[in-house]
């Protein structure tokens, strides 16, 4: 099967197109036949070297996590899939599996049940930043229309299903955008809607209970300048040092650094198949062909688009 690989750490030059053993299933698995893998900011931080404590540096590494396609095969022990069925999943270890082949083998307890009325590029792109979106929530704790709430970064992947769950948690959301992505914050459910391409979120005058960066550019030390006194900052994009950092300085100070790190399950996917059912919307910014992976990871990694940036496979 052709898959796309890489055996050493650099840019989207590193990727190339091989021949791999079409992979044999566990008990416990399903064989997949991939239609569509979604991609996010933790494929090329792995692929430029930067995740290698979680990582590991051995080599060939396939990119890609989450995934859509049609079972193909299924184990002895799996009970919940037949052959045939439309499906949506992860691999189970982000940082050294990668999805991005014409098969691929996972736990049948990672993979989901594509609704009818998404695509399977759509259905790609829950699994890594839908979790995330959840767990993101579940930190924020009690939350109301008193719960003031900055989001940076907020039309990419993770803030296109963020902002739609907190519009259900009525939360008061400003949101954190480009020019193209206005629009889009609002239908999400932002109440208010800074520009940063025109205004400094920094010079906001109004103080925050939570403050979320899903750019990855703010940073705690600048966002504590528009938290309140014991507001929290959540980080879903942290330096492995700022992990053990942030637990220490949380014990010292009345604003809370927050690290977010997420793992897809049943859970949390039930959450995303629920809203789903009551309208949440998946926008995919872009479909590329197989053929095009390199464009399409140049491009993502440029940023500044709407949702996900999904590949195709045929």
């Amino acid at each position: 099967m052709k898959a796309i690989a890489y055996k050493k750490f650099g840019t989207v030059a590193v990727l190339h197109t091989v021949e791999q053993e079409k992979p044999s299933i566990k008990s416990d698995q399903v064989l997949i036949k991939v239609k569509a893998f979604s991609i996010n900011p933790m494929d090329w931080k792995i692929r430029k070297g930067e995740m290698t404590l979680m990582s590991g540096s051995k080599f060939p590494k396939n990119t890609g996590a989450d995934f859509a396609g049609i079972v193909e095969e299924i184990g002895l022990d799996v009970k919940s899939f037949k052959a045939g069925d439309e499906v949506f999943g992860v691999v189970k270890n982000m940082m050294k599996e990668g999805v991005s082949s014409e098969y691929v083998a996972v736990s049948s307890s990672l993979v989901w049940k594509k609704p009818s009325n998404i695509s399977f590029a759509q259905a790609s792109s829950i699994p890594v930043v839908g979790t995330a979106a959840v767990t993101a929530l579940q930190k924020m704790g009690t939350i109301n229309a008193q719960t003031n709430i900055l989001v940076n970064g907020a039309t990419g992947g993770f803030g296109m299903f963020l902002l739609q769950l907190l519009k259900n948690k009525g939360a008061n959301v400003t949101a954190v955008t480009g020019t193209k992505g206005i629009e889009f914050a609002k239908k999400w459910g932002a109440d208010s809607v800074i520009d940063y391409t025109r205004e400094d979120v920094l010079s906001q005058k109004s103080a925050f209970d939570i403050v979320i960066d899903l750019s990855g550019k703010m940073g705690y030390k600048n966002a504590q300048q528009i938290m309140k006194s014991k507001a929290i900052f959540l980080n879903p994009t942290p330096k492995p040092i700022e992990i053990p950092v942030s637990i220490f300085k949380n014990l010292l100070t009345g604003q809370k650094h927050i690290v977010i790190l997420s793992s897809p399950s049943t859970k949390y996917t039930a959450v995303l198949l629920s809203a789903l059912q009551n309208g949440l919307e998946i926008e995919v910014n872009k479909v590329f062909p197989f053929s095009q992976y390199r464009e399409a990871y140049e491009y993502a990694e440029r940023g500044g688009y709407i949702g996900k940036v999904v590949v195709e496979i045929n």
